[in-house]
Formats: C-alpha cells, sequence, structure tokens
C-alpha cells in the first residue's frame, strides 16, 4: 500500500524550485458543500476550478500535500492522445467515437493553454515534443501514427525526421528518427498544479490538506465524508487519487482501485548546464521521449538542467540507473553531476486507456492516465464537472472503454509488475 497521509513533499527539482507556498490547513470542524473533491492533484483541482468558474461551492480534501503525487513529481510532458493507438480505438468503437476520444486529447492540451494565459500561471510552459525511435521497427510505428493522424484526422502538427533531421535538434546518436509534434508540449508540474490551487482558492473554493478520506457513506442524497478530525457532507463526490487509490478503504473507492496498476517513474536533475552545453543536447527548447515499452523521457529544464526519467523499476540506486541510461543518450554529460533524484507512482491501467466513470449518480471518479496525465487531467477535470452540472454525454463515452481489473490485490500487482519488467525489456531488445 501507498503511504501518503500526513506526508510531506518528498526532496525533489521541482520542490526546490517551487515559485508558491501554498499551505493550506487541516480539515478540523464539520463543513457541508455542494461538491467535494478528494485529491488536491491536477484532476482534483482541475475538476474543482472548472465548478468554480460556474460558481459552485467546493471543498478539497488532500491527505498530504497539493501535488504530492505525480501531480507535482511527473516528467512533465503534455502530449496528444492516449497511450493506446488510433486503431485500437476505431477498431473498438467505430470511427466517430474515436475521433471524439482523439479532439478531447487535443482539448486537454489546449485546456492548458488557456489556463495559463487565463490565471497567469508561471509553469514554464513550453511547445515542442519528440516520440524517438531507436531502430527502423521502431520507426515504423512513428511513421504509421504519423499517417494515421494525419490521414484519419487532419492533424498537421507531427513531422517526421530522418537521423540527419534529428540530429540538427538533438545531441545523441543512438536514435535512428523521430516524430515531432509541435502541438505537445512540457511543464513544471508542481508549480502547475499549485498555479491551478492559487486559482481555486481565489474562486473560493476551500482546499484542506494533511485531512485522509477514512470513511465514506452515503445518507438520503448526501455523502459523507470522514477525515481523522471532522466530517464534509456533499451533494457530489469526486475521487482525484489517482495512484493512490488502493490507499483509500473500499467503502470510498467501491473497488475501482482494482483497475490501477501503480507503476514507479524514477527522474533525475542535472546541475545547471551552461547555455553551449545545453544547446548541443536539445536547441529547440522540446521534450523528448523514445517509443520503446520501457522507455526513457527527458527535457531541459528553465534553468538548463537536464530531467532525466524512466518507467522502469529496479531494486538498485535508481540514480546511478538513471545516470547510467542518461550516459547511454549523452555520454558528453559523464562529468556533469547529478543534483536531485526522486521516484513516485503514476497510474496505469492494464490496457493503457484512461478510466472515467460513476460509482453512483453522483459520486465520480477519474484515474489511469498511463503516462498522460498531465494533458488529460485537465480534460477529466472538464468532463466531471460537466456531469455533475448536468451534461454526462461526454463522460459517457470514457464509461463505456473496457478496462481490466487487476485480481490478488497489492501481491498480484507486485508479482505483474516483477514478471512484466524484464518481459518488456526482452520485447524492446528483440521485437
Amino acid at each position: 500500500m501507498l503511504n501518503f497521509a500526513h506526508q510531506e513533499h518528498i526532496n525533489t527539482y521541482y520542490y526546490h524550485s517551487r515559485n508558491l507556498n501554498l499551505k493550506q490547513p487541516h480539515l478540523a470542524e464539520n463543513l457541508s458543500t455542494e461538491v467535494c473533491v478528494i485529491g488536491a492533484g491536477l484532476c482534483g483541482l482541475s475538476t474543482a476550478l472548472e465548478l468554480a468558474e460556474q460558481g459552485k461551492q467546493v471543498i478539497v480534501l488532500d491527505g498530504a500535500r497539493i501535488g504530492y503525487g505525480a501531480s507535482g513529481r511527473s516528467g512533465g510532458q503534455a502530449i496528444n492522445g492516449f497511450e493506446d493507438g488510433i486503431d485500437e480505438y476505431i477498431e473498438q468503437f467505430g470511427f466517430e467515437q474515436a475521433k471524439s476520444l482523439w479532439e478531447m486529447s487535443l482539448e486537454a492540451i489546449d485546456i492548458i493553454d488557456e489556463r495559463v494565459q487565463k490565471y497567469q500561471i508561471q509553469c514554464d510552459w513550453k511547445k515542442g515534443y519528440a516520440t524517438l525511435a531507436l531502430n527502423h521497427r521502431r520507426m515504423d510505428d512513428l511513421i504509421a501514427i504519423e499517417k494515421a493522424s494525419r490521414e484519419t484526422f487532419g492533424y498537421s502538427y507531427m513531422q517526421l525526421w530522418d537521423k540527419t533531421q534529428l540530429q540538427q535538434h538533438l545531441g545523441s546518436d543512438i536514435y535512428v528518427g523521430g516524430l515531432f509534434d509541435s502541438n505537445s508540449g512540457h511543464l513544471h508540474p508542481l508549480n502547475y498544479c499549485l498555479g491551478l490551487a492559487k486559482a481555486c482558492l481565489e474562486l473560493g473554493v476551500q482546499i484542506f490538506e494533511q485531512s485522509p478520506v477514512l470513511d465514506m457513506q452515503t445518507q438520503y442524497n448526501q455523502v459523507i465524508l470522514t477525515t481523522d478530525k471532522a466530517q464534509v457532507s456533499a451533494q457530489h463526490v469526486v475521487l482525484a487519487t489517482n495512484a493512490y487509490i488502493a490507499n483509500l478503504p473500499k467503502s470510498i473507492h467501491h473497488g475501482t482501485a482494482r483497475k490501477i496498476l501503480p507503476v514507479e517513474s524514477f527522474i533525475i536533475a542535472t546541475e545547471p548546464l551552461d547555455q553551449s552545453t545545453a544547446d548541443s543536447l536539445i536547441n529547440n527548447g522540446m521534450s523528448v521521449c523514445d517509443n520503446n515499452l520501457l522507455l526513457d523521457y527527458y527535457r531541459l529544464s528553465a534553468d538548463n538542467r537536464l530531467l532525466f526519467g524512466s518507467d522502469s523499476s529496479s531494486n538498485k540506486d535508481m540514480v546511478q540507473v538513471m545516470r547510467k541510461n542518461m550516459l547511454n543518450v549523452f555520454p558528453q554529460l559523464e562529468q556533469i553531476k547529478i543534483d536531485y533524484g526522486w521516484g513516485g507512482p503514476i497510474d496505469m491501467t492494464l490496457n493503457s486507456q484512461p478510466y472515467f466513470g460513476r460509482i453512483a449518480s453522483n459520486i465520480y471518479f477519474a484515474h489511469g492516465y498511463s503516462g498522460h496525465g498531465i494533458a488529460l487531467t485537465g480534460l477529466a477535470g472538464r468532463i466531471i464537472a460537466e456531469s455533475i452540472l448536468g451534461d454526462d454525454h461526454r463522460l459517457q463515452v470514457f464509461e463505456k472503454l473496457k478496462i481490466s481489473s487487476v485480481y490478488g490485490g497489492k501481491l498480484i500487482k507486485k508479482l505483474a509488475l516483477k514478471i512484466g519488467i524484464p518481459y518488456y525489456k526482452f520485447l524492446d531488445k528483440y521485437f
């Protein structure tokens, strides 16, 4: 079980470069509200903000701190689409519904643009994202993605780069080519999360930190949420705890935790690089990810640190593992120091499709972003807010996605990860 109750932020580059200090009180008295959101991460705050903009009374409860989980310590990439490919959605739902999902994924990026501008959120938001291939087999996958995106949905922001074109922007020779998307981008995730929280507070949202929810019961048309100090009575409840959903009692998650497989992700941050060194690595400000099953992702921060991460896990010293992976891409950084290293869980589903829905007519949830959470959390917040306000037609689209359960509890999930990681490494090497 992932412990988060009463925790403080861990030692990350993001925490030490945050530009707001928004510590909020714990819930100390019984309150009532129209909507109560569990989780002060990107999804929970996005939901609260959408509702507050429409005049709704909202309380947000978090067991730790604002942005404590992946919302405040992820790679920061905001990417179009979903982890699953376009063809899978068309095959499962038909063209029209797949097109609707694709357009909503683009709206998710637009939401970041809108909020950064509207609320003047200082989070180093920058466009430009490249997916790179380590061999020709993986390059064929990128060629297929570009063709499908352009021919099927008219998406014109992508450019295929061969090795020579890629090396005009990236100081590594291990890739055979890549797919650049000028519409996707990256940001400082904790500063974005804190910016959303500030906007919420200015609109009257009450946020209570260090207030873990221990029980949830329905009484007549109200939902009673019990923390370790007090209670909140709400007409509607939103579960936005993502990878930490299994930490909540079943009286709260009602079995939805069986759909989520927490996967550890690790990131290192180098010391600040001089401008010439930074430009020799990435000269166009893009964020980067390879398209292996166990992938590496990296980008430059606003102060020219290389942030380098991976979705694989290990029992070894992960800072050294990440440094080795980084030097495989950029051997010229051999003498560069690592200032920060941290890890934490992200919420995956078995088929990498997002898991949004309802436990009851007035209890909503959104989990399973599978690596696309920076953008999709904003979309999830908007869609759930729309449903609470009376229009659930977009939520119904996501409720039709078929998400498999992981049975057997924590031990089975750990075993699945131990088996899965070597298997994925094998696939990346030979297929």
